[in-house]
């Protein structure tokens, strides 16, 4: 693994894993911001994190990438600890937030969990805003999510990622599951990341890299597989899910899992659309199986550990 690039002054970043997304601290001389939240079962530790950062400062300013649950899930959770925090949304699904809706949000649609929380105004695609002493420029990056936004300092020539771009690949492109064509979405966002020539890219998950070339390079060429080959993004998808909920409840009998994919709109969508002459419960095993064969579950009898 390289050594992690310098990030510019100010900026912290806490990489959380895959059930949380990173949390990205920027810190000026008058102001501080955070770029997404987390997972709600994390959200305790989201505060304590930044708490211990903050020292004796306030957090101002609460951003957040896209509105999936492990990038918002903490955000309730600092807004009760930071009362006067503003807090910004990409605009797609505002009114989803301000009429509080976890069907439209796709938290109850995945079987995720997201606390309610309020936002005071939106990230318009195409502006500038300030996050510490820094000034960022607002994307567009739809394709993982339909309303994701990405964060781009000129000067220092930083980019804040989200699912958009990772080391090595994307996000799941969710809209696909939905039955909307997003693959070419996801190409030119791409596209967009490779014309701002980012020298530092901080991911939603995993480390910050400079080698952008290369991630770029694997992410394209992971997108034409997919493009190829939607049934491979298609259990891709299914075990992601899967391996979030393992994440979640760390050990989980089969009988409970099941039961849980029964009750999650995504998992019936995706089997009936793609997998329904196989027994739902078998599918599921099937998906379990996968995550054992590549070294991301365990197995003892009908128990299932995240590993």
């Amino acid at each position: 693994m390289a050594n992690r690039p310098s990030l510019p002054p100010g900026l912290t970043v806490f990489e959380r894993g895959w059930l949380s997304s990173n949390n990205i601290l920027i810190c000026g001389e008058q102001s501080c911001a955070l770029i997404d939240s987390g997972y709600a079962t994390h959200a305790e530790q989201t505060v304590a994190l930044v708490d211990s950062a903050l020292a004796d400062r306030s957090l101002d300013l609460l951003v957040n990438t896209h509105l999936h649950s492990d990038h918002c899930g903490g955000n309730a959770a600092l807004q009760e600890r930071y009362p006067a925090l503003q807090t910004l949304i990409p605009p797609g699904l505002s009114e989803y937030v301000r009429n509080w809706d976890p069907v439209a949000l796709t938290f109850e649609p995945t079987g995720q969990l997201c606390p309610q929380f309020g936002f005071d105004s939106v990230l318009v695609p195409g502006s500038e805003m300030a996050l510490g002493d820094l000034h960022w420029e607002v994307h567009a990056a739809p394709g993982h999510d339909s309303h994701s936004v990405i964060l781009f300092e000129p000067r220092s020539r930083t980019l804040i990622s989200a699912d958009a771009l990772w080391e090595v690949g994307f996000g799941v492109v969710f809209p696909e599951l939905e039955g909307d064509a997003a693959f070419h979405e996801v190409a030119q966002t791409i596209d967009l990341i490779e014309s701002l020539s980012p020298q530092i890219v901080i991911p939603g998950h995993g480390s910050p890299f400079s080698d952008v070339a290369k991630s770029i390079d694997t992410a394209r060429k992971r997108l034409d597989g997919f493009m190829v080959a939607p049934d491979r993004h298609i259990r891709y998808a299914a075990k992601v899910l899967v391996k979030f909920k393992l994440l979640e409840f760390q050990n989980i009998e089969l009988s409970a899992l099941i039961a849980w994919a029964t009750s999650t709109p995504y998992f019936v969508t995706i089997y009936k659309q793609n997998f329904a002459e196989v027994d739902f419960p078998a599918w599921i095993e099937y998906l379990v199986t996968e995550l054992i064969k590549s070294g991301a579950a365990s197995r003892d009898g009908t128990l299932i550990h995240n590993i």
